[in-house]
Formats: C-alpha cells, structure tokens, sequence
C-alpha cells in the first residue's frame, strides 16, 4: 500500500490572509499523524508566502512519521536544510509570480547544479527527492544525479478539461512510473490530487507514496484534519 504525505501549506495559507497566528500549520500536521499520516510535507518558499521559517523549526521537533521540505535548489534554501535537517527534501521549481508550483524541475537544462544540491544533502544524510515532470528524460536524468526518489508531477492529468487530454496525461505517469520503477528510483507523486483523481491509480503499485495538500485540507475546514486524512488514507487503501 503507498502512503500518504500531507501537505499543510494552506493552513499556513489562511493564516497568513490574515497576517494572524492561527490557524496553525502545526497542529494541522500533528492531528495529521493522529489520522494516519505518513509523513509531514511544507514547502518553504523564497517569499514565506505561506509556511514560515518558524513553523518549519517546530515541525523538525515535533513530527513522529517524516518531515518532508519542499524547496527551491539555491544556496539560502540548502543551508537551511542542512542546519534542519528534514528527513526527505524534494528539490522544486519556485517563480515568485506563480500561485503554485507549476510543473517539474527541468533537470536536462540544470543537471550539473541540482547534482551539486544533491550530493551536498545526501553527503548530510538527507535523502533527496526531485519533482519532475512525467517525462523519460528527466528521469533518467534523476537517475544520473543519484536522486534518492523522484516526484512524478500530476498537474497535468488532474487539470485536463477533456477525456482525451486526461488519457494520455494518465498514460505518460504510467510510463513514467514504469521507467522510474526499472531504475530502482523511489516514486512519489503529488500535485492536484484530490478525492476523485486518486481513484484513476488503482493497480498502480508501483508508487511509494502520495504527497496531497490542497484537497485535504479544503476537505479539514469542513470535516476536521483527521477525518479528511483518514478519508484519503481509505482511498489510498483500496488502490
């Protein structure tokens, strides 16, 4: 069975609408791991538009299962790992314009610098994960650089706005996985997801873990944290 990662950003997200210090991405991650949780994901962003350095701090302390921290591979953003020391950093794209991530690390174009990001974190006992597009070439590039697992990017078949787009978005993560699989990368997959687009990857097994935020917690402001991870964590099950 994969597991389930949980991003708590958009906690973070309408606590910073209001510039308040509620409600607390913290305590989201905490009841998180009380549901089930696998593993704990924020994403630390160069304009701490939403989870801050604080949080990340606290979650290091207190975080049972796995603190993952997404980030951009840049000089400030490696220090702050090193000195952290996150289980799992899964190194992403970052444009201060975008409202989120918008698609994989271009790891053909930036081989030689995200190689140096990984082999300074891994040399400091973090693994690393790369979040890339469904695309055979920027895995075996991930396989080159001796990225600990990769992230397959969902974006693309979650937003599809027709059947024939959904489809072969679908079939290029099947392929995609396939290929990661053969090369003994661990495989993740995240962005988009919700309670219904998990559902297209039963007999997929060959993914290790989900990473899903926005929909669990859009589901938590109206059932509770834990209820809508459980919910996701039966979803899951049943793959």
């Amino acid at each position: 069975m994969a597991g389930l990662a949980v991003n708590v950003d958009h906690v973070a997200t309408l606590r910073e609408a209001r510039k308040s210090n509620y409600p607390d991405p913290v305590a989201a991650a905490i009841l998180a791991e009380l549901a089930g949780a696998d593993g704990i994901v924020v994403h630390l962003r160069e304009d701490r538009r939403h989870i801050q350095d604080r949080d990340l701090r606290i979650l290091r302390k207190i975080v049972q299962t796995k603190l993952i921290l997404e980030m951009a591979s840049n000089n400030e953003m490696v220090g702050i790992a090193l000195d952290v020391q996150p289980d799992v950093v899964t190194l992403v794209p970052e444009k201060r314009e975008e409202l989120t991530t918008e698609g994989g690390l271009d790891l053909i174009s930036y081989k030689d610098a995200i190689a140096e990001t990984v082999g300074t974190l891994q040399d400091s006992g973090i693994s690393v994960s790369i979040f890339i597009d469904p695309d055979p070439d920027q895995i075996k590039v991930a396989h080159q650089i001796n990225a600990t697992m990769v992230e397959i990017h969902t974006g693309i078949f979650c937003d599809a706005q027709t059947t024939k787009k959904r489809e072969r978005a679908f079939s290029d993560i099947v392929d995609a996985v396939k290929i990661a699989h053969k090369l003994r990368l661990g495989i993740n997959a995240g962005h988009g997801l919700c309670y219904n687009t998990i559902k297209i990857f039963k007999g997929l097994h060959e993914i290790d873990e989900f990473s899903i935020g926005h929909s669990i917690v859009s589901r938590a402001v109206l059932v509770g944290m834990e209820k809508a991870v459980k919910e996701m964590l039966i979803l899951i099950k049943n793959l």
